[in-house]
């Protein structure tokens, strides 16, 4: 609620929005990257993406948006469907669930961000009637194709490669320094903590730690947790709920 009476969107703002554990932490990577590779050398020790965890250097949006503002960078994260963007940013009731309680609340819709197939549509219709406002991208696209997609990200943010940082390899750069086998090895995303800016994130008072962040950062690992019969309720549930949006996604 905080957002939606405070928070006053700028022109020139950029929002990476998601669904949790949907990739968050690789497109916040990218798109930092992506918008400050002149001021920061792929090369070089100080850059933020070293010493601080992608969710530090792209604050979601909630808390002290002077701070955010503050930073100079128009780039911004939520969890918040589309409908309610950018007016309302909801906050999290810490429970425990089992992996068949939590699969039951999810199949119902119930969770935080409300039901996945809403979040999901809200963006997909928005990026087929304002595309150029808002860019839709699957997960397992940008795993399978990542340079193209990150080409065509930083032409959708306007900051597109020039063809000399493109023959200097500048997009392989960027694509290193966010890859997953990359960021979950560093020490700060292995032994530090996480609290956006201004405003410290924790799960009952205590510090999130970095490294749960980072899960296997594959295409397909639900596999592992998923029994057959439950990823057939989870592939029927899905395909009624996104009929005839056009909108289809490899379960592979």
């Amino acid at each position: 609620m905080l957002a939606q009476e405070v928070f006053k969107p700028e022109p020139g703002d950029i929002f990476v929005c998601s669904y949790p554990k949907s990739g968050t932490t690789l497109m916040k990577a990218l798109t930092f990257a992506i918008i400050n590779r002149c001021k920061y050398n792929f090369d070089d020790s100080s850059h933020p993406l070293l010493f601080r965890n992608p969710h530090e250097c792209v604050p979601f949006l909630r808390g002290d948006f002077d701070k955010i503002r503050d930073s100079g960078v128009p780039l911004m994260a939520s969890h918040t469907p589309y409908y309610s963007l950018p007016k309302s940013e909801r906050r999290a009731n810490d429970r425990a669930f089992s992996l068949e309680q939590g699969f039951e609340l999810f199949c119902q819709g119930k969770s935080t961000f409300g039901p996945i197939w809403d979040h999901i549509m809200g963006y997909w219709k928005a990026s087929l009637e304002k595309p150029n406002k808002v860019m839709f991208v699957k997960y397992e696209d940008m795993k399978k194709d990542t340079a193209s997609y990150v080409k065509k990200l930083a032409e959708f943010v306007g900051y597109p490669f020039s063809p000399q940082e493109e023959q200097a390899g500048t997009v392989r750069k960027i694509i290193d320094l966010c890859s997953f086998e990359n960021l979950s090895g560093l020490a700060v995303n292995k032994t530090g903590s996480w609290g956006d800016v201004g405003n410290p994130v924790s799960i009952n008072g205590d510090p999130i730690p970095n490294r749960i962040l980072f899960r296997k950062g594959k295409v397909g690992d639900w596999s592992d947790y998923l029994i057959p019969e439950m990823a057939k309720r989870l592939d029927k549930t899905m395909e009624e709920k996104l009929s005839g949006s056009g909108l289809t996604f490899d379960n592979s």
